[in-house]
């Protein structure tokens, strides 16, 4: 299984929508693009996730952490995909979940970070979709105020545009994606 499948599954779940000669989509900044990746589409189907997940260890397979999360709701799939896949798959590989929420509780234990993780652990932001990299930022700041080791994030889409790419980079942080706006054009309607 390749990255070109994963792709191939974006046009099969109508997971990706593309409309150059139309009125375009407008983004969580408020940006206008001829382009739309709903990866809860595409996550709310097993093989889909599997998938994705199989392609995330894979390319995380030698960066050291104990967990990987991100910000709510983009991240909870996926790292929960990657977790699973993780533990599943031979040689086994334990990695503990996290989310990141917009704001701590304001009751109970009042956490803005959610699962298990210590000070100390290294971790890997995992996103949805990449556009201007402020969701990883966020998670950034959460994970680095909890005392957490983040030196890498995973996207499943990077959109390349908005800096993106560069924002997540100038924060100190390695930058893999599983695919790019690119591969999910030209894949094939499967």
């Amino acid at each position: 299984m390749s990255a070109s499948q994963l792709a191939t599954l974006f046009r099969r779940y109508r997971a990706f929508q593309w409309d150059p000669a139309g009125q375009g989509f407008v983004l969580a900044s408020g940006v206008v693009s001829p382009c739309y990746v709903d990866c809860r589409a595409l996550l709310a189907h097993p093989d889909a996730r599997w998938l994705a997940a199989r392609l995330a260890c894979a390319a995380i397979r030698d960066v050291p952490c104990e967990a990987v999360g991100g910000m709510e709701i983009g991240a909870i799939p996926l790292a929960t995909a990657i977790s699973d896949y993780a533990f599943a798959a031979q040689p086994s590989r334990t990695l503990r979940t996290f989310t990141v929420r917009k704001a701590a509780k304001e009751h109970g234990l009042g956490k803005r970070i959610e699962g298990m993780v210590e000070a100390d652990d290294r971790v890997i932001i995992v996103d949805d979709v990449l556009t201007s990299g402020q969701s990883i930022l966020h998670a950034l700041r959460a994970a680095g105020e909890a005392k957490l080791r983040a030196t890498h994030a995973l996207v499943i889409v990077d959109r390349q545009e908005q800096n993106g790419r560069q924002t997540v980079e100038t924060a100190g942080v390695s930058l893999i994606s599983l695919l790019t706006m690119d591969d999910l054009k030209t894949a094939k309607p499967g």
